[in-house]
């Protein structure tokens, strides 16, 4: 009889009142669920909820135990009303405190920016016994604790700290990667990257744009869990590159 393999899986929690509002249209779900499968996971369900300490709590106590991970979107920030550490440290029954180590991330962020105040130092508050997820965007890092990932509520900072996980968690099929370097600017091969990654499905490509010798170019890092879709989904940008009048470098520059 054949083994029926597990299927592992992810639930989100999109905390925000202005999302409830419509004031703001939610970009995470689907970016995490785009990043999840090339993971080899799934994700199979997603609340949002205001910023309501309660709420947080018993949405983040419901998911956490039926799947392999819980993902959790805003609410991390400097202000009063961002409470998820709060919430999810009460759902858990543990004490918040100044992570160390995030400190010393903010404090270097903000050495040239006006330096650490009450209000930033606030993002250096995690559950006690939480680990970091980097955040190479605004210096604030995101928080690991057991199967929880707290991240933040701006797309493109939850982009990066889930760049900064790929990889990292257990499950599905080993996750595969091809580097493609170009001596091109990213936005001259925009569309291109985003119509093969749209034609590849579980493939990922994620763009690496750098200036050096005086120009521009970025290495483009394919991902996947299925060699075939991958070589294919390499195959097809390294054509389109070739179309696009762009030499191309397999392994990256």
């Amino acid at each position: 009889m054949k083994e029926t393999q597990r299927i592992w899986t992810a639930a989100a929690v999109i905390i925000g009142d202005e999302i409830l509002s419509g004031r703001t249209h939610d970009k995470n779900i689907a970016q995490i669920a785009t990043w999840l499968q090339v993971q080899g996971i799934r994700l199979t369900e997603v609340r949002v909820v205001a910023d309501d300490m309660t709420a947080i709590a018993e949405a983040v106590n419901a998911l956490r135990v039926k799947h392999d991970y819980l993902f959790t979107t805003g609410g991390i920030g400097p202000t009063h009303d961002d409470i998820t550490v709060d919430a999810i440290a009460a759902a858990l029954g543990i004490e918040v405190v100044i992570h160390p180590e995030a400190r010393a991330m903010l404090e270097d962020y903000y050495t040239t920016r006006g330096g650490l105040n009450e209000g930033r130092l606030r993002m250096a508050r995690a559950p006690a016994g939480a680990d970091l997820i980097p955040n190479h965007y605004s210096g604030a890092p995101g928080i690991k604790l057991g199967n929880i990932y707290m991240m933040a509520g701006v797309p493109h900072i939850t982009a990066g700290m889930l760049d900064g996980l790929t990889g990292t968690l257990e499950g599905g099929a080993p996750l595969l990667s091809e580097v493609i370097g170009s001596w091109v600017p990213e936005s001259e091969v925009a569309v291109l990257l985003r119509d093969v990654e749209q034609a590849h499905e579980g493939c990922q490509i994620g763009s690496y744009p750098f200036f050096r010798e005086g120009k521009s170019g970025a290495n483009f890092v394919i991902r996947s869990t299925d060699p075939d879709a991958l070589k294919s989904c390499v195959d097809t940008l390294c054509e389109g590159l070739g179309e696009l009048g762009w030499d191309f470098t397999p392994g990256g520059i």
